[in-house]
């Protein structure tokens, strides 16, 4: 049974760290302040899910796997709510949102 655990634990600990560094490169390549956020909040919130659970997995005493579980639960309530502060706060600034141009080509970023 411990090989079936540390084999999923390390499916989710090496599944959250490639959607951490996929949402990283995804930071860099979005166009404008709203489609970066989206991204940041939907890896941030994935990527937290997956390396906790995987982490919850490895624990070794219940009360270790319980604060891990409770972090997961703050971190689920927070990251989406940190992101779209900062989004609703972008708009209420006036930030407008990226377009592309009439042609189909990008404008300037």
């Amino acid at each position: 049974m411990t090989i079936v655990l540390d084999i999923l634990s390390w499916i989710l600990l090496a599944g959250g760290s490639a959607l951490l560094l996929i949402g990283g490169i995804g930071l860099m390549r979005m166009p404008d302040f709203y489609s970066r956020i989206q991204a940041a909040g939907l890896t941030d919130t994935l990527c937290s899910i997956m390396i906790l659970l995987g982490l919850t997995l490895q624990a070794d005493s219940i009360p270790l796997a319980a604060k891990l579980l409770f972090t997961l639960l703050f971190l689920m309530f927070t990251g989406p709510t940190a992101a779209h502060a900062m989004a609703k706060n972008a708009h209420h600034d006036g930030l407008e949102p990226w377009q592309s141009d009439a042609g189909g080509g990008s404008s300037k970023r």
